[in-house]
Order: structure tokens, then C-alpha cells, then sequence
């Protein structure tokens, strides 16, 4: 029997649209799949995190009371913190001798910086915010005995290191050494760390062209903040500590920045400002070291995983 072409086109017809129909419900099938696979692992992994997360608040929250729960990033080699404001606060609640404790997995908090801090079951997030705040808690001012002059000086001063001096030293750390000394500093890198530093950059880079700094040359910069160590050399002096003969709340940012500088900044220019140019900065450092951190080779040991 001859089979005619209209028998043929037809059947093959019939064929050839049954196998491409189900080859594309199998791939729209296998689409879906796999995305209701996905969204399924994130709202596993977003379940996980939320849970830990009030876990964590809740032990947080159970510590003693008035017992300061600081958050911030991890510690460094040869520094107790490679964050000049972790350090900062670190540094005045010893000055103001507030019980404190240390906690690494949540480094940043409710502003989305690091440090932050949870006292009481509160949250609260700036450094310099939480100073002020700790100062009324728990009746601490250290300024109290300062003239206005002074007081006014330790104010200038106090801003010169958190908002001007701290771009500065940002901008060596994440565009001129490419977060390269960062990377080696820290206690320990995890490999998500790694991965994403190329991205971190970027983000700094912007910030900083954004504040303003990132848009002068290196050279401008390294200028710029040499008058501001200057300025602080000399009215330092010989006096043991900025105000005077007592610590007060400067001390602490200005040791917090410094001390990223003596011990993080290797081969950086203002590692020989410190160190050699104005020595009674180095010997600044190393005397506020010796006062509030005598365990500071203890501190450097790793922490305890929960």
C-alpha cells in the first residue's frame, strides 16, 4: 500500500508537536521546580537566621544587669579590634570601669554600624552616642573638672578624630593598600570575607568620594592629615595624657585611632608620623595602653565560638 504525503504531513505533524509539548512542559515543570526548590532554602535559611537572631537577643538579654553586651567586628592580630570605634568604646568602658562583655556574631546593629551595644535588653547603635548615653547611666563624665576652654578643646578635638582624621586613615586602608594589611591583620578570614572585599571596596571607594576625601590624591590626603597629627602633637606636649594628668573621654578616640596606626598601618605614611615624626604620639599610645590595657596580650586570643 502507497502511503499518500497527506497521510504522511499530517501524522508527522501530530509527532513533532507532541514531543516539543512535552519537552516544554517539562522545562516550564523543571522552572518552577527549582524555584519554589530555591525559595523554599531561603525561607529555610531566613527561618534559621530569624531564629538565631532572637536567640540571641534573648541571652544577650539575660546577661546581669548593667552589664554592657558590645558588638563589633572581630578581633586583630595585634590589636583587640581592627575598628578604631570598637576600640574607642572598648577603651572608655574601662576608663569608666563599666562591666562589659564582648560579642562577635552580630557585629552590626540596629544603624547598621559596628559597634553597637545591648544593655538591659536595649539596643542602641554609634559610639559616640553610646558614650554620652553610658556617661548619664551610669554618672560618669570626665570632663566635669575641665574649664569651658578645655572642654571645648577636648569637643574640637574629639570631632577631629571621629569625623576628619578617621576618613583619612579609611581611605589608606581600603583604596591606597586595597585592604591588603586588613586581610592580613584579622584573627581570622572567613572565606565569604574574602569573596566579597573586591565588593566592600568599591562601597568605601563611594563613600569616600562622597564625603569628599576620595577626591583628592594621595598626596593631597597624607597632607590633610599630617596637620591634623600635628595639631595634636602640639598641643599634647609633654602633658601625659590631651586634657592633662587625668584621662577623659578624647583619650579614648584618639587612642582608638592612633593605635590602628601604631600596630595596623604597617608601611603607611602616618605610621611614621606616629612613630617618628611626633614620637610623643607613639609614647602617648603606649602610656594609655599601659593604664587601661594591661591585659591587652590576653585580649588578642581567640574567642570562644557559642
Amino acid at each position: 500500500m502507497v502511503v499518500e504525503d497527506s497521510e504522511v504531513v499530517p501524522f508527522g505533524s501530530t509527532m513533532l508537536g507532541s514531543v516539543v509539548e512535552g519537552c516544554c512542559w517539562w522545562w516550564q515543570n523543571g522552572r518552577v521546580t527549582t524555584a519554589a526548590v530555591v525559595l523554599l532554602a531561603f525561607g529555610a535559611v531566613s527561618v534559621k537566621r530569624y531564629v538565631a537572631r532572637k536567640n540571641r537577643r534573648k541571652r544577650w538579654a539575660a546577661v546581669e544587669k548593667d552589664v554592657v553586651v558590645v558588638h563589633g567586628l572581630g578581633k586583630g592580630r595585634r590589636t583587640p579590634n581592627l575598628s578604631p570605634f570598637v576600640l574607642t568604646l572598648e577603651t572608655y568602658l574601662r576608663l569608666a570601669k563599666i562591666p562589659y562583655q564582648m560579642d562577635y556574631e552580630e557585629p552590626f546593629g540596629p544603624k547598621g554600624q559596628s559597634p553597637w551595644i545591648t544593655l538591659n535588653g536595649q539596643e542602641m547603635g554609634d559610639s559616640q552616642l553610646i558614650i554620652q548615653m553610658l556617661g548619664r547611666h551610669f554618672g560618669k563624665d570626665f570632663t566635669a573638672s575641665l574649664t569651658k576652654e578645655q572642654k571645648g578643646a577636648a569637643r574640637a578635638f574629639n570631632m577631629m578624630v571621629t569625623e576628619h582624621l578617621a576618613w583619612g586613615f579609611r581611605l589608606w586602608r581600603w583604596v591606597e593598600n586595597k585592604g591588603r594589611l586588613m586581610l592580613q591583620e584579622m584573627d581570622r578570614v572567613p572565606f565569604i570575607v574574602r569573596l566579597l572585599m573586591p565588593l566592600k571596596r568599591r562601597q568605601i571607594s563611594k563613600s569616600l568620594y562622597l564625603q569628599g576625601i576620595g577626591r583628592h590624591s594621595a598626596e593631597e590626603v597624607h597632607d590633610i592629615i599630617e596637620r591634623d597629627l600635628a595639631a595634636i602633637s602640639f598641643y599634647l606636649g609633654d602633658k601625659p595624657f590631651l586634657m592633662g594628668s587625668d584621662l577623659c573621654e578624647v583619650d579614648c578616640a584618639l587612642f582608638g585611632s592612633l593605635a590602628q596606626i601604631m600596630w595596623n598601618y604597617s608601611g603607611s605614611p602616618y605610621e611614621t608620623m606616629v612613630k617618628v615624626k611626633y614620637p610623643n604620639l607613639k609614647e602617648y599610645v603606649l602610656r594609655v595602653k599601659e593604664r587601661l590595657w594591661p591585659d591587652w596580650d590576653q585580649c588578642l586570643k581567640r574567642p570562644k565560638m557559642s
